[in-house]
């Protein structure tokens, strides 16, 4: 199997009133820290999903843009899926920093041909850090063209196909999926040495 990561960096961060992905953790750029969590699982392509022209974008990363009008997270996941040359692709939100290299390769560790991975953290899926398989890109693509743009639904689809197979999120890997939205949900300075992947 072979693997393609990429970073939804796509969204407004309207609630959190600036770029999620320039803000600092553990002294670092978000956006800096989680493309270093993903190259840490060496993957044979590392794309970041978002709009053309982002200004933290380290140059020669490939940016896969959403066909226009997005859809949400699904545009990138979709896109990202017609793209791909690898067997699966790993996808991470930009917005959960405390996701670590170990845990996604735990992920990854358990796809399997023609199937991907799709974490439960406390009775709700986790789309936004999975691993998709290549044979993901129908479900995704006709997604897109319907009235139903939750990737929450294509998850859904994909575990019904036999495409995808659920990990149940251990009580002590919960943490790892803390999802920042608004300022509120900002880690603890104190803390933020735990941030590290």
């Amino acid at each position: 199997m072979t693997l393609t990561t990429m970073l939804l960096a796509g969204g407004s961060s309207r609630r959190m009133r600036v770029d999620k992905a320039t803000l600092m953790i553990a002294g670092e750029p978000l956006w800096q820290r989680q493309l270093r969590v993903l190259s840490g699982l060496r993957p044979e392509t590392l794309w970041v999903s978002g709009q053309s022209g982002l200004r933290w974008c380290p140059i020669g990363t490939e940016i896969v843009t959403d066909k226009m009008p997005s859809r949400g997270p699904l545009s990138g996941v979709a896109e990202g899926l017609c793209l791909l040359k690898t067997s699966h692709l790993l996808v991470l939100a930009i917005d959960l920093p405390q996701m670590t290299t170990n845990h996604l390769r735990k992920l990854f560790g358990l796809a399997k041909p023609g199937k991907g991975v799709i974490p439960l953290n406390g009775g709700g899926l986790e789309p936004l850090c999975a691993v998709y398989p290549a044979e993901a890109a129908a479900a995704a693509g006709a997604a897109l063209n319907s009235s139903d743009v939750s990737l929450q639904s294509v998850a859904q689809l994909l575990l019904q196909q036999a495409r995808a197979r659920v990990y149940e999120v251990r009580p002590e890997e919960q943490a790892l999926y803390l999802n920042m939205n608004t300022p509120l949900d900002l880690p603890p300075k104190a803390g933020a040495s735990s941030l590290q992947p």
